[in-house]
C-alpha cells in the first residue's frame, strides 16, 4: 500500500532535487562552463627551435634572438605506443663463460651435469617455498638468517644452474 507524502516529505524531496532555478544551480552552470572552454584556450602555441648544440627545444614562449618555428598543439598528433615492431639483431650471440663451462661439463661427464641439475632444482624449490633461511657463515662457522637480498641472489642462481644443466 502506499502511503500519501506529507508535507515534510514534499519540502525535503522539492528541496533536493526541484529546486534547478536557485542561484548556486547557475552558479555551478557557469563555472562549468568556463571550465570547458579554458581547457580549449589552453591548447595554444608551442615554439620550437634547435640550439648551437643541435639539442631540439620545445617551449611555450619563444627564445630570445632565435628564429623558432610556430607550432599549434592542436596540430600535433600523438603517436601511438608500441607501434614500432622491434628488430631482431643479426649479430651472433655471445656465450657467456657459464655457458661455456655448462658445456663442457655436460660433455664430459653427463653424470655430473644431470647431479648438479637436482641440486639447482631442489635448492631453487627450497628458496621458492621458505622465506626464512639460515646459511652457515663461512667465517665463522655460525648459523645466519638469510635477507630478502641473499634469497633473490639465490633464486637467481639457481635459475641459471637449471637453465645450465637442465636442459638438452
Amino acid at each position: 500500500m502506499i502511503s500519501p507524502q506529507t508535507d515534510d516529505q514534499s519540502n525535503l524531496y522539492r528541496h533536493r532535487y526541484g529546486r534547478l532555478s536557485s542561484p548556486w544551480c547557475f552558479l555551478y552552470a557557469i563555472l562549468l562552463i568556463t571550465l570547458l572552454f579554458s581547457l580549449k584556450l589552453q591548447a595554444g602555441e608551442i615554439y620550437t627551435w634547435v640550439d648551437a648544440q643541435g639539442v631540439t627545444h620545445f617551449s611555450q614562449q619563444p627564445p630570445p634572438h632565435q628564429k623558432a618555428d610556430k607550432v599549434f598543439s592542436e596540430d600535433i598528433e600523438p603517436k601511438k605506443i608500441g607501434s614500432v615492431t622491434p628488430v631482431k639483431s643479426l649479430e651472433a650471440k655471445t656465450v657467456s663463460e657459464s655457458e661455456k663451462t655448462a658445456a663442457i661439463i655436460k660433455q664430459k661427464d653427463a653424470a655430473q651435469a644431470k647431479s648438479i641439475c637436482e641440486n639447482a632444482k631442489h635448492s631453487l624449490n627450497v628458496l621458492m617455498t621458505h622465506s626464512r633461511l639460515t646459511q652457515k657463515n663461512n667465517q665463522t662457522g655460525d648459523s645466519v638468517v638469510m635477507t630478502e637480498e641473499q634469497r633473490q641472489a639465490a633464486i637467481s642462481k639457481q635459475q641459471e644452474k637449471v637453465s645450465l644443466f637442465c636442459s638438452d
